[in-house]
């Protein structure tokens, strides 16, 4: 049996005929660049996510970046993240000429503990960005507690999560601005790359607008330094259509989750889910399944189980027909290109035992149960042969 990490031709042949037709009507138009298709986008974005302003912009990425720019982030400032998360979450601050001050993590929500927080704060401490990573959100609470006590701004980096939620507010609406990839893995994606970015603050909004076109106030007139980072058009009908469905798409996700707990509890492959694992090399409890905190609405943009000799399982796995992905098999803070910051191997040990351990599995919304319950026995007889 083949089981891909990712089927997107599933997704497409339920809603080809209407993205078919918003392309088309594009193409009919020949308005590609920003537009009333950008406009109308943004607009259902912002009142799917419960705030009212949102930006489209070309990449997650690049909607950190604008974020950032427009908060007036400068060369001497620091800012909190997580080692524990995709490269640009780093990479916009330090191309800004800032300092990434990485801080550990919780091993079962994989998300930034928020009792280290203060321990990193400095004076030239400016924000913290929180990942709201695999689709579950960072404790919002805590963090936006502390940010309010240091007068410290709060950046989503929600790439990962639209549609999660913390305590009934959704991921990108808690913080002082959200922001989303559509990179067509995600669980909302387009058909190449696209970001957004999200604010209740419409002075905010208006910065990033006028920062992701050159920083031209008119055509040729430019106020301030920019950049070229706009959703185009195209992008922007299709995710319109492809928005209507994310909820139903998310639920899918949460019921595939909620299968392979179960496939795993049955079989005696799971460890708890708050991510202990005794290092006792005797332990007979091979896997560790994903937390789910309660006062989160996980959307499982990825099922990452942690486990030992995760290489050789992802090999094996790969010979059975079972796509799987590592995210992220070596953290920020030991990358070469940090190296500066002067981090060193075990400083941060919970993220990078996660690095090490974890392996996602497939999830999309179209997986059947016949493939988890194939996924799960080789897992099993993985384990048995060892």
């Amino acid at each position: 049996m083949k089981v891909p990490l990712l089927d997107l031709r599933a997704q497409y042949a339920v809603i080809k005929q209407e993205v078919k037709q918003a392309v088309e009507e594009v193409l009919e138009e020949q308005q590609f660049i920003l537009g009333e298709r950008v406009a109308e986008f943004e607009g259902r974005m912002a009142e799917y996510v419960g705030i009212s302003r949102a930006v489209g912009v070309a990449s997650c990425t690049d909607g950190l970046l604008l974020s950032l720019m427009a908060l007036g982030i400068s060369p001497d400032n620091e800012i909190i993240t997580t080692p524990f998360t995709f490269f640009s979450t780093a990479g916009i601050i330090a191309r800004l000429n800032a300092k990434p001050v990485f801080m550990d993590i919780d091993p079962g929500s994989f998300n930034i503990d928020p009792d280290l927080v203060e321990r990193k704060i400095t004076p030239r401490t400016r924000a913290i960005i929180p990942v709201h990573l695999f689709g579950q959100c960072a404790p919002m609470d805590e963090i936006t507690q502390i940010a309010e006590k240091h007068n410290l701004q709060v950046v989503e980096d929600a790439a990962q999560a639209i549609g999660a939620s913390y305590k009934g507010r959704k991921a990108g609406s808690m913080g002082m601005v959200g922001c989303f990839s559509f990179y067509p893995s995600k669980n909302l994606g387009a058909m190449g790359d696209g970001g957004v970015v999200v604010t209740s603050k419409p002075e905010l909004a208006e910065r990033i607008r006028l920062l992701r076109n050159h920083g031209a106030e008119s055509k040729y007139r430019y106020s301030t330094v920019g950049i070229n980072s706009r959703l185009d058009a195209l992008q922007a009908a299709i995710l319109t259509v492809k928005l209507k469905y994310i909820d139903q798409w998310n639920r899918a996700r949460r019921q595939n989750a909620e299968n392979y707990t179960r496939l795993f509890r049955q079989a005696n492959l799971a460890a708890d889910e708050q991510g202990k694992m005794d290092d006792d090399p005797s332990n007979h409890i091979p896997v560790i399944i994903p937390a789910v905190l309660p006062e989160c609405h996980h959307v499982f943009h990825q099922y990452a189980i942690r486990v030992r000799d995760r290489d050789r399982l992802k090999d094996y796995l790969a010979r059975e027909g079972i796509g799987t992905a590592i995210y992220y098999p070596i953290p920020l803070h030991l990358q070469k290109c940090f190296s500066y910051l002067g981090y060193k191997q075990g400083e941060l040990k919970n993220a990078e035992r996660c690095a090490a351990e974890c392996l996602s599995l497939p999830i999309y919304p179209e997986l059947t149960p016949t493939q988890q319950e194939y996924v799960v026995e080789k897992i099993a007889a993985f384990f048995r042969k060892r």
